[in-house]
């Protein structure tokens, strides 16, 4: 259960997995940090530069997914289990 609430959360706010994880905090805080500030440019963007919101929406997806997948590999290594994704 711990593994996918870390996968969850590290997609929609990166770093919050980790800490959840207990895997990397201290960095973790650092991305969520960062996560928060990001999401805060690309809804800022979205209604003047309406062309950069899509480029920027598609960055955010595929780091967020790759965040994801590390942190259930990460938590998958902790409980001695493959991580197969």
């Amino acid at each position: 259960m711990k593994k996918w609430t870390a996968t969850l959360a590290n997609f929609f706010l990166p770093g919050l997995g980790y800490i959840i994880a207990g895997q990397r905090r201290v960095i973790g805080v650092a991305w969520l940090l960062g996560a928060i500030g990001l999401t805060y440019v690309e809804f800022g963007i979205q209604q003047p530069l309406p062309q950069l919101y899509w480029v920027m929406f598609a960055s955010v997806f595929v780091m967020n997914t790759a965040f994801a997948i590390d942190v259930f590999r990460e938590v998958s290594r902790a409980e001695g289990q493959p991580a197969r994704i």
